[in-house]
């Protein structure tokens, strides 16, 4: 009887499972760049139009964003999701990024690689060589908008990866700026568009940002970002036929399931006095925060790794706190000294000269 009420309670309330349709997926905190959720992670795969979010940063970082580009005969060689400029027409860099991003167009695309680096070819060594400054080891760009080649290859990256660069593009704001626009108009001397962002997921109130991606050969690809509550995530999901539910999934969990737990506080910063420094003043500069769950939260601990200088003055490094979890360090805090003023204690000359240069 017993067996049969369970069977009964069991089919009657839902189980909330975390099940993702996505090859590869991850969630990673954007402040530490700590893996909170994954699978596949650095399984390669073709990424589609998420490549623009290299194209973007790297005409950000090397580009005069008001500079006018008058637009060549490349865009010829587009195809696919576009912004239909046209040849000889102008318009800004800033606001050729905002065609790149918003509508994903690879005529747009070409136009900047042309205009950042001379030629498609030479805008593509500068992405694979951002690639490796990132530490991007699974990645290779073939070109600046994410379509297979005339000889079928194509653009190939990991989540890992692709989490990587959008941490590092989040830091830029101009960026952060263009990656959650929702409408853009803009005025060249041809014509006004008016573009509205292709990413669905914007109109959830904790996304800042995201790019789409689709070919038929990389099937859905998705890099969003999103923040709440203090947490800040990038998540990336390669070949996902459900990508707008499993981002909203992978986000409620994160959110339900985690917390942001202050574990340094610049304003409330002490060490054991029984240091080398205990006649000083030990400070940080940086409050430091960690995005944990609760079992996480048990396992941090923090080192203070104290180098014994014996010539010291003010602001000097004089060490680390070392943030761990579980002995794996995650984020090492410098230690900086400031030293104690000794108040001398002056004789009645010295008390009668003070008096009288006051005088």
């Amino acid at each position: 009887m017993k067996k049969i009420i369970l069977l009964i309670v069991f089919l009657l309330v839902p189980i909330k499972t975390f099940a993702i349709s996505a090859s590869s997926a991850i969630a990673m905190d954007l402040k530490t760049g700590r893996v909170l959720y994954g699978y596949n992670i650095n399984e390669e795969r073709l990424i589609a139009s998420t490549t623009k979010i290299m194209t973007a940063l790297i005409a950000i970082e090397k580009g005069n964003l008001d500079n006018i580009v008058t637009i060549s005969d490349i865009i010829y060689k587009a195809y696919g999701s576009g912004i239909y400029i046209e040849v000889g027409e102008e318009m800004t860099l800033r606001d050729l990024l905002y065609g790149l991003m918003l509508r994903s167009g690879n005529d747009a695309a070409l136009a900047i690689a042309e205009n950042i680096a001379g030629s498609k070819e030479e805008f593509v060594y500068l992405m694979n060589g951002y690639a490796n400054n990132l530490g991007m080891k699974h990645t290779k760009f073939y070109n600046p908008h994410g379509l297979e080649e005339n000889n079928g290859v194509g653009n190939a990256s990991t989540a890992y990866d692709m989490a990587i660069l959008t941490k590092y593009a989040m830091e830029n704001s101009t960026f952060r700026e263009i990656f959650k626009t929702k409408e853009r108009t803009v005025k060249t001397n041809y014509k006004t568009y008016v573009w509205h962002n292709k990413n669905k997921l914007l109109n959830e109130s904790y996304i800042t940002g995201g790019k789409t991606g689709f070919t038929e050969k990389a099937r859905r690809t998705l890099v969003s970002t999103g923040s709440k509550n203090n947490i800040d995530l990038v998540v990336v999901t390669l070949n996902d036929p459900n990508d707008w539910a499993d981002h909203k999934e992978i986000y409620n969990n994160i959110f339900n399931n985690y917390k942001s737990y202050q574990i340094l506080n610049k304003n409330d910063f002490s060490i054991d006095k029984d240091n080398y420094y205990k006649d000083d003043t030990l400070y940080i500069k940086n409050d430091y925060y960690l995005t944990l769950n609760k079992k996480e939260l048990e396992s941090v601990s923090i080192n203070y790794n104290l180098s014994k200088l014996e010539n010291y003055t003010n602001d000097d490094l004089i060490g680390y706190a070392e943030i761990k979890i579980n002995d794996k360090i995650y984020h090492k805090e410098p230690i900086y000294v400031k030293l104690k003023v000794n108040e001398k204690k002056l004789n009645w000359w010295q008390k009668f000269k003070r008096w009288l240069f006051k005088w």
